[in-house]
């Protein structure tokens, strides 16, 4: 349990320093295609709330429900950002409220791209939303690199060692 404690405190960690990066663009570099598999800045990060929500309703039952991996659940960044730290409050609550019974369970959910239903172990999952949120923060962090900006200490380890002591 330990280990999703941990991850779900780094993936909010690793969120702030993403959005605080991101708050320094302009509109334009915001939305320029920088390459990633969504294209812009934005829309990566707009990704990443949706399929967190996708992920959240498939555990809870709550929240939002969306539709498509690609959309975009608001207009502008103010309102994505507060979102996302919600968000990121709503995966921490979850992950504490789990017991080693509910993560070895099974859940069945019907995946976005397919009416297939899937049942499988929630720890996987899990372990999956932690992982996507890694790679598409890796995305965005070559994004702004690529715009020219500062390069983010991003890795486990530094969230580790600086607000994450209780985990050493």
């Amino acid at each position: 349990m330990q280990n999703y404690h941990m991850l779900a405190d780094y993936n909010a960690w690793a969120n702030r320093l993403v959005y605080a990066a991101a708050a320094e663009l302009s509109e334009e570099e915001l939305h320029r295609n920088t390459g990633a598999f969504f294209g812009s800045i934005f829309a990566t990060l707009s990704h990443l709330i949706t399929a967190d929500r996708i992920w959240l309703n498939r555990f809870t039952g709550e929240g939002p429900k969306p539709k498509a991996l690609d959309e975009r659940p608001y207009d502008n960044f103010a309102d994505l950002h507060a979102a996302r730290l919600e968000d990121d409050q709503r995966i921490i609550r979850y992950v504490r409220g789990l017991t080693p019974e509910r993560i070895e369970a099974n859940f069945a959910y019907t995946p976005v791209s397919s009416s297939e239903v899937v049942e499988q172990k929630l720890w996987p999952a899990l372990t999956h939303v932690f992982n996507h949120q890694t790679h598409h923060r890796g995305q965005v962090h070559a994004g702004l690199t690529s715009l020219g900006k500062p390069s983010l200490s991003l890795d486990l380890i530094y969230f580790v060692r600086s607000e994450g002591k209780a985990y050493c």
